[in-house]
């Protein structure tokens, strides 16, 4: 059930991308663009002929030929209502209103708000387990991928480069195979021997490194990106699933757990949405990253009362073994 569901995001993403950029390609943005550039950048489009660029557009790296686009952007959306047509796409994104330079700045923000509760509950982490605690040295491996990861999000949401997409794309690719390597070390422990791990640890790595070149090789291919993705996060939500019924009664906060894995897969139904944004600011997908944020609070709450478990059982077990 949980790996159709996936099935179907993927599916409609598929269509929802074959349909886009309408508004790029359309003859008014073409010729507004080609009017723009010849009438006011220089000859490499990356300067300004006989205009003063405001210092947060100069500092966000917007050149003469992306001012021109996203002017035309806008002319076009606006030819486009007066046709009574619908908002067009333009290169794979709807048109946002820019805000200091940032092409997207709710999802900006709220990247950023996710990387600050992630900072805010390993904290949290801390005061409440002792480091020594078993599998504490993953959570905080778990954190420090996430705040690398939200903040390349940040970043390609603020200026839409090659280097920042593929950046961003690589990054959110690290948390998904990250979740899956928490979860297969957390059900193998103590079950495995611990040269096991070390290989499983050694395979993640060049997993990651490998997938991560072919990315960076031409163009990203997003089919197969999104389809890794997929694939991996059905995975690890079904190994937690089934672990966290497993263990309900011995581990009654495992519910955090098995909620933290539902409510990921239905927020990301705001993927499967493509609207326009509300008043150009709030799209679908930034309204994902705002949902996620406050269910990095559950899983971390499950960590905290899994490491202290785990060390209560840990405890217990020399305990038991200094016994007569």
């Amino acid at each position: 059930m949980i790996y159709t569901f996936f099935i179907l995001i993927l599916l409609i993403s598929i269509v929802n991308y074959s349909l886009c950029s309408v508004g790029d390609r359309s003859p008014y943005f073409q010729n507004c663009l080609k009017n723009c550039r010849s009438s006011n950048c220089t000859e490499d489009g990356k300067y300004f002929a006989n205009y003063e660029q405001p210092l947060i557009l100069f500092v966000t790296q917007w050149s003469c030929a992306d001012e021109c686009r996203y002017q035309c952007m806008w002319k076009t959306v606006e030819g486009f209502h007066e046709r009574n047509w619908q908002t067009p796409q333009f290169n794979g994104k709807w048109p946002f209103i820019r805000f200091l330079g940032l092409q997207e700045p709710a999802s900006v923000i709220f990247s950023v708000l996710n990387a600050y509760v992630h900072l805010k509950m390993l904290k949290k982490f801390r005061r409440n387990v002792r480091p020594d605690s078993p599998l504490s040295w993953l959570w905080h491996a778990f954190c420090i991928v996430s705040l690398h990861a939200w903040f390349w999000s940040a970043v390609f949401h603020a200026r839409d480069f090659p280097m920042t997409e593929l950046l961003d794309y690589v990054c959110a690719f690290s948390i998904i195979l990250m979740s899956c390597y928490v979860m297969l070390i957390r059900l193998l422990r103590n079950k495995v021997p611990r040269f096991v791990v070390v290989v499983l640890t050694t395979f993640f790595i060049a997993f990651f490194a490998n997938h991560a070149a072919y990315l960076s090789m031409g163009s990203i291919d997003y089919g197969y990106n999104m389809e890794l993705n997929i694939l991996i996060g059905t995975f690890t939500a079904i190994c937690w699933f089934g672990w966290c019924v497993y263990n309900r009664i011995r581990q009654p906060y495992v519910w955090k757990c098995a909620v933290f894995v539902a409510l990921t897969g239905v927020v990301m139904l705001l993927e499967v949405i493509d609207r326009p944004p509300i008043f150009y600011i709030f799209d679908s997908h930034s309204l994902w990253h705002l949902s996620t944020a406050p269910l990095v609070i559950l899983l971390y709450s499950f960590a905290i009362d899994d490491c202290k478990y785990l060390r209560k059982k840990e405890v217990e077990d020399i305990a038991s073994k200094k016994e007569p």
